[in-house]
């Protein structure tokens, strides 16, 4: 027979007892009242309580409900992975691209960085499949869509067809911080690397 260190399953259900036995107790309840609470029988809580019974989903949803605490609570569910985004920056053509999501594919989230005017690539309008979206998080942004220019602040957004020749920098001697969505087509036209 395998033991819990051998099966994590084992550990986690091993302790689910005690804890039922706890909360049952610091609540003053007895095992009639929560049974009649749950519709499960005395003799079942008991069996649960003392670990001669494993508990399924079906017994425990009821006796969570209860207590009134989450299901991972009864279980001590081990924690899932890491929720943080680690951030690595990727430098390309004199811009800093900050990935936010870290998902593979769809819309991606970036902050970029946009050196200050004069110290960006020459105006070289681009164009690619997709649409783009962007955010002026800090500085002035300069904007150029087709024939139209732009000039953009803080809180200002845009949205465009990526078909039409674009370009996007800063507006002065600041550099400008924008938070920009855009798909896999985006992705490879602002990822790519530098032919300067």
């Amino acid at each position: 027979m395998a033991s819990g260190r051998d099966n994590p399953a084992e550990d986690v259900l091993a302790g689910v007892g005690p804890r039922l036995r706890a909360l049952r107790q610091a609540r003053g309840a007895t095992l009639a009242a929560l049974a009649s609470e749950t519709g499960l029988t005395a003799s079942t809580l008991s069996r649960l309580e003392n670990g001669k019974l494993r508990p399924t989903l079906e017994q425990l949803l009821p006796l969570a409900r209860a207590h009134g605490v989450p299901l991972d609570d009864l279980v001590a569910a081990p924690p899932t992975g890491d929720p943080r985004v680690h951030l690595r920056p990727v430098r390309r053509s004199g811009l800093v691209l900050v990935p936010l999501t870290p998902r593979a594919g769809g819309i991606q989230a970036y902050k970029v960085v946009y050196p200050p005017a004069g110290r960006s690539p020459t105006l070289n309008l681009q164009t690619h499949e997709g649409y783009e979206w962007f955010y002026v998080l800090d500085g002035r942004v300069r904007f150029v869509l087709g024939e139209r220019e732009f000039q953009m602040g803080v809180g200002e957004a845009a949205e465009f067809d990526t078909r039409i020749p674009h370009w996007i920098g800063s507006a002065d001697s600041q550099p400008a911080e924008l938070l920009a969505l855009f798909g896999a087509q985006g992705e490879r036209a602002h990822l790519a690397p530098s032919s300067h």
